[in-house]
């Protein structure tokens, strides 16, 4: 009933810039809570960055400061602007939304993209 669609990722020399998009679509209700992590080869899945239905947004350190992440309601989607990129951002990004759709019980869940690769050369 719902689908993500990511977009956005390529490859960038270092300090250069990327946006990725990650867009919902199907019967949906609302948006809670969106997240972006990463998973760099050989490493565990990380957090990046969230932000809340009420639009307040944190980020890990390691990204804070060159990371900037933002929502549009009405488009159901998220972004995020990476600028200053860096090779250890080399990664598949994904994001995570969690979305309430129009079906009993009506219960919020979470909801993945397929990942976008982002590979940043020095």
């Amino acid at each position: 009933q719902v689908q993500l669609v990511e977009s956005g990722g390529g490859l960038v020399q270092a300090g250069g810039s990327l946006r990725l998009s990650c867009a919902a679509s199907g019967n949906i209700i609302s948006l809670d809570a969106m997240d972006w992590y990463r998973q760099a080869p050989g490493k565990q899945r990380e957090w990046v960055a969230t932000t809340t239905s009420g639009g307040s947004t944190n980020y890990a350190d390691s990204v804070k400061g060159r990371f900037t992440m933002t929502r549009d309601n009405a488009k159901n989607t998220v972004y995020l602007q990476m600028n200053d990129l860096k090779p250890e951002d080399t990664a598949v990004y994904y994001c995570k939304l969690n979305i309430r759709i129009n079906r009993f019980p009506y219960i919020p869940n979470d909801y993945w993209g397929q990942g976008s690769q982002v590979t940043v050369s020095s």
